[in-house]
């Protein structure tokens, strides 16, 4: 087998969710459905939101999730399992609902973006594949939304393949990337697989194998005259680079009625580079060819270098966003929230030491709460069965400060989450990747503070509770305390 054949991922778990499983199958009796809830607790960057993306994936694993017969063999030969839990892997399907923001969602630390409700085997298998999936492209997406942003509307490209981790995520960080605002990638594969529009200049290879500069532009322009943009930095920009990049618009392009395109710098002081290029650009009557520059960018980078007003038109943004470089870890997590006997699901409350691990318990909803403006002032945790209605002033109970009184007035709410899954199948198409970037970008521009998405000290979005929510957390916690 070659990593090209096609892949069973369902492998791809941690083995103590084999080993829970497996004691799971030896000590119940019914099939016991329970609740988890993924979430995580702080924001990328100390930044104010992050973007939700990987649901898709998500929703393909748990469908195709099964057990091959060599991958049977291979827990046989642990010596970890009974035979009968074996057997019983044969057949295996995930038979739970899974209740999800919509894809591309902008979300906040705490709540519950995905929650799985299926028998405790069922849940337990999921948990490591659901996350791998969430806190990677999450990462990405959010970070591409910052490096979008810090570019004020200028092209972003996703450059990272030959740095990302590995080939998977590339691939799958190319589509995060996407869906956080970058305009394209270079990555063919993801272009392929997703729809991205795929984009790129050449190599610096391309130019040294010439026996000089000018030929090698030449050569490309002659093969590639409506996408002419030469990368300008391998011996010398200003007195080799652009002289030859003009040479060609003039020599070979013009005489084709083309005009260059653009031109790349990947070296070199990239503010003062860009303003001398723009000159010589523009002084060659060269107005209409773009500059793009690429070389270890991200949204810090790139907002230095416009304050300096260089004059960049395009940038290439590589390792520093596929990896996430300034803070590569989400650390969203999977815990249990409720437990299921007679029909009905009883809370489970995680405690710790540390005040930001204990976890928000129960089957419950989480809704946005809009102003009369549109505008989203808070998200709200209730009970699952609980009514929430906003056409009088409602009381709710800020966790931080609970012996203040507050009320939301005159707002809206929307339910957040969405079944996408039913007895192990998904329930409706879930929406295309141009759908789901769109749905960010509608978000951010007129439904998400403009505060909250500064990148210095953003205003906090808060995560407010019912009453009746509040009181049976805390309720769980006394009693957590007598045990």
């Amino acid at each position: 087998m070659t990593q090209f054949d096609k892949r069973n991922i369902s492998m791809m778990m941690d083995l103590y969710e084999m080993t829970m499983a497996n004691g799971y199958f030896d000590v119940q009796n019914l099939p016991q459905r329970v609740v988890f809830d993924v979430f995580y607790r702080e924001n990328p960057d100390e930044g104010g939101f992050s973007i939700f993306a990987g649901l898709e994936q998500v929703v393909e694993y748990i469908e195709n999730l099964h057990f091959d017969l060599e991958d049977i063999e291979y827990f046989r030969s642990l010596h970890l399992f009974k035979e009968d839990f074996l057997n019983y892997l044969k057949d295996f399907r995930f038979q739970g609902d899974v209740y999800a923001f919509p894809e591309g969602t902008i979300m906040y630390p705490n709540e519950p973006i995905i929650t799985v409700v299926a028998p405790i085997i069922d849940a337990q298998l999921v948990e490591t594949a659901i996350l791998a999936q969430v806190n990677h492209q999450s990462l990405i997406a959010t970070k591409a939304r910052r490096i979008v942003c810090a570019a004020a509307g200028r092209g972003v490209s996703d450059f990272g393949a030959r740095r990302a981790h590995n080939m998977d995520a590339a691939v799958y960080g190319a589509r995060a990337a996407y869906i956080g605002g970058a305009g394209s990638t270079a990555t063919v594969l993801a272009g392929k697989q997703f729809g991205i529009p795929v984009s790129g200049t050449m190599a610096h290879s391309w130019v040294m194998y010439f026996d000089n500069e000018y030929e090698s532009f030449r050569h490309y322009a002659e093969i590639y005259p409506d996408a002419a943009l030469l990368l300008v930095d391998t011996y010398d920009v200003l007195h080799s680079g652009i002289p030859n990049a003009i040479r060609i618009a003039r020599e070979v392009l013009a005489p084709m009625g083309k005009r260059l395109k653009g031109i790349r710098l990947d070296s070199g002081d990239l503010a003062y580079l860009s303003k001398r290029v723009r000159k010589m650009l523009d002084d060659a009557n060269l107005q209409d060819c773009k500059i793009f520059v690429s070389n270890s960018l991200d949204e810090y980078t790139i907002t230095s270098l416009l304050n300096q007003k260089a004059c960049i038109d395009g940038f290439g943004v590589g390792e520093r966003l596929i990896t996430a470089k300034s803070d590569p870890v989400f650390g969203a997590v999977y815990k249990i929230a409720a437990v299921e006997k007679q029909g009905i699901f009883h809370p489970k409350i995680k405690v710790s030491e540390t005040v930001e691990k204990i976890t928000n318990p129960g089957l419950k909803n989480v809704y946005r709460i809009y102003d009369e403006e549109g505008h989203a002032i808070a998200d709200l945790l209730t009970q699952a069965d609980e009514a929430v209605d906003m056409t009088n002033a409602y009381r709710y109970v800020d966790p931080e400060k609970p012996w203040k009184n507050r009320y939301f007035s005159h707002c809206r709410v929307e339910s957040l989450q969405q079944q996408v899954i039913k007895n192990g199948k998904r329930i409706k198409p879930l929406p295309q990747l141009d759908e789901i970037r769109h749905y960010v970008q509608k978000q951010l521009s007129t439904e998400i503070w403009k505060e909250e998405q500064r990148f210095e000290n953003p205003h906090v979005h808060y995560l407010d509770m019912s009453p009746r929510y509040y009181e049976m957390k805390m309720n769980l916690l006394h009693e957590s305390r007598n045990e």
